[in-house]
C-alpha cells in the first residue's frame, strides 16, 4: 500500500455547513475550482470535471456526511501526471473553531514525491479560493494553467 500522502489545512471564515455546501453543489463547486462538470452529489456517484485547459479530473464520492466529512476518489484523464482517475482518495473534514471552520484536506495513494509536491501545490491554491468564496468573496479567475 502507497503511504504518500498531502495534507493541507485551512481555516475559512465560514460556517461547516456553508463550506460543505461547497462541495455538493454544482455551481458552488464550480466556483473555486474547475470550468465546468458533472457531478453526482452521493455516495457511488460519479464526476468528472475540467479543472483548467485539457486538466479533466475524475472520481467516485465514497461518503458524505454533511457538514463534517466528505470522501472522494481523484485522478486525472490523460494527464502528464501518473494518477489515473480513482486511483487516489481526497477525504475532507470539517471542524467549527473560533472564527469559522478548519478544513482539513487528506489526499492518499499518490504514487511518488512529485505527485505529493504537485498536489499540494494544487490543493493549497484551490482552499485558498474555496476560502475566499466560502467567506463572500470573489477568488477571481484562476490562473492555473
Amino acid at each position: 500500500m502507497n503511504d504518500n500522502a498531502v495534507t493541507v489545512e485551512r481555516t475559512i471564515a465560514a460556517r461547516p455547513e456553508t463550506v460543505f455546501s461547497f462541495f455538493t453543489d454544482r455551481d458552488r463547486w464550480l466556483s473555486w475550482m474547475g470550468e465546468d462538470g458533472e457531478f453526482s452529489f452521493e455516495p457511488g456517484g460519479a464526476y468528472r470535471t475540467r479543472v483548467t485547459g485539457e486538466h479533466v479530473a475524475e472520481g467516485r464520492f465514497v461518503e458524505i456526511d454533511p457538514p463534517k466529512r466528505l470522501v472522494f476518489t481523484w485522478g486525472w484523464v490523460a494527464d502528464e501526471m501518473p494518477v489515473p482517475p480513482g486511483s487516489t482518495t481526497v477525504e475532507i473534514t470539517l471542524e467549527p473553531v473560533d472564527g469559522g471552520t478548519l478544513l482539513r484536506l487528506v489526499h492518499r495513494g499518490l504514487p511518488s514525491q512529485e505527485a505529493c509536491d504537485a498536489h499540494r501545490e494544487g490543493w493549497t491554491h484551490y482552499t485558498d479560493r474555496l476560502a475566499t468564496v466560502a467567506a463572500g468573496g470573489d477568488p477571481g479567475p484562476d490562473d492555473r494553467t
